[in-house]
Formats: C-alpha cells, sequence, structure tokens
C-alpha cells in the first residue's frame, strides 16, 4: 500500500518562476484593462451627455484604459516576481530539512 505520505514530493523548480509571473501579470493587467476601459466608457458618455455633445470614445481607450493596466502590470510584474522568489526560497528550505529529517516512523 502505497500512502501520500510516502511518496517524495518533487522539489521546486526555478524555470517554473517566470512563467507564473508572467501568466499572472498577463491575467491580472487584462482584468484591469477591462474593468478601467468599461469605467472610462461610462464617464466619456456621462461627460459627453452632461456637456450635450457626441461621446469620443477613444478617450477611454487612450487616456484611461491604455495607461491604468500599463501601471498595474507593471506593480504586478514587480510584486509577483518577489513572491515567486520568496516561495521559491522558502520551498527549497523546506525540501532541504525535509530530506535532513528523513522519512517519519
Amino acid at each position: 500500500m502505497s500512502s501520500t505520505s510516502e511518496t517524495p514530493a518533487r522539489g521546486p523548480r526555478w524555470y517554473l518562476i517566470p512563467i507564473r509571473v508572467l501568466l499572472v501579470t498577463l491575467v491580472v493587467s487584462l482584468l484591469a484593462f477591462a474593468v478601467s476601459l468599461l469605467l472610462g466608457i461610462c464617464a466619456v458618455v456621462l461627460a459627453a451627455k452632461l456637456h450635450s455633445i457626441h461621446p469620443d470614445l477613444r478617450i477611454a481607450y487612450r487616456y484611461i484604459a491604455l495607461p491604468a493596466a500599463s501601471v498595474v502590470a507593471a506593480i504586478v510584474l514587480i510584486s509577483a516576481s518577489f513572491m515567486e522568489a520568496r516561495h521559491y526560497r522558502r520551498a527549497k528550505v523546506l525540501r532541504r530539512m525535509e530530506r535532513q529529517i528523513g522519512p517519519a516512523i
């Protein structure tokens, strides 16, 4: 019989860190772009209605959504890099401790 505690766990893989960081950055920045675009369109339409002019929705893309998504992407890229590096180091230390102690009885 084989239990999960008897099977050795795989160690941390450093080459997966950039993939995870880029994937998280892409997903969060796309979400930020979508939300800021929605809010930007609402703001442009509301401002156009208040001023009784035709709304130019390119403003929502150029001056609201794209800069907001760029700022969010930069912040997420930096913070995800630090968090993944910290997680990798912690997993590496725990793996080394696990090997030193040996299997539990």
